[in-house]
């Protein structure tokens, strides 16, 4: 196996009232599968989980998010996520990893503002999250 086909892959390390993720850093083959977990807490009825990459150098990156009132599993390109709700538990799903998908990943939860609230629950927003 060559050096130059794998691909490392961090999580990080946080623990917050809402978010947790522990998972190691990993080296993981070329067009392999990586699987990311994370596990949060809410009392909100209606929330938005979020997964980030964090490339080496450059921007931080909205790969996908899943909505707490969709039970459907998101999909976006190379990147799924499973959704267990009654489970507070969300994993992200790599497939077919590429060197470019090296970096660092972050799990976050979106709960709804005070302003939200007053008019009326979560609402989708134009931007982004």
């Amino acid at each position: 196996m060559l050096l130059s086909n794998l691909l490392k892959v961090v999580m990080a390390s946080v623990i917050s009232q809402k978010i947790t993720q522990a998972q190691p850093a990993m080296l993981v083959q070329e067009k392999g599968t990586v699987t990311l977990e994370c596990t949060y807490s809410t009392d909100e009825p209606r929330y938005s989980l979020l997964w980030y990459k964090q490339p080496s150098s450059g921007p931080m990156i909205l790969l996908i998010h899943q909505d707490s009132y969709n039970l459907q599993n998101a999909t976006e390109g190379l990147y799924s996520l499973n959704f267990q709700k009654t489970r507070d538990f969300i994993e992200l799903v790599i497939s077919a990893s590429q060197l470019e998908d090296s970096a660092v990943y972050f799990c976050a939860l979106r709960e709804p503002t005070v302003r939200g609230m007053m008019e009326g629950g979560i609402h989708k927003s134009q931007g982004s999250y």
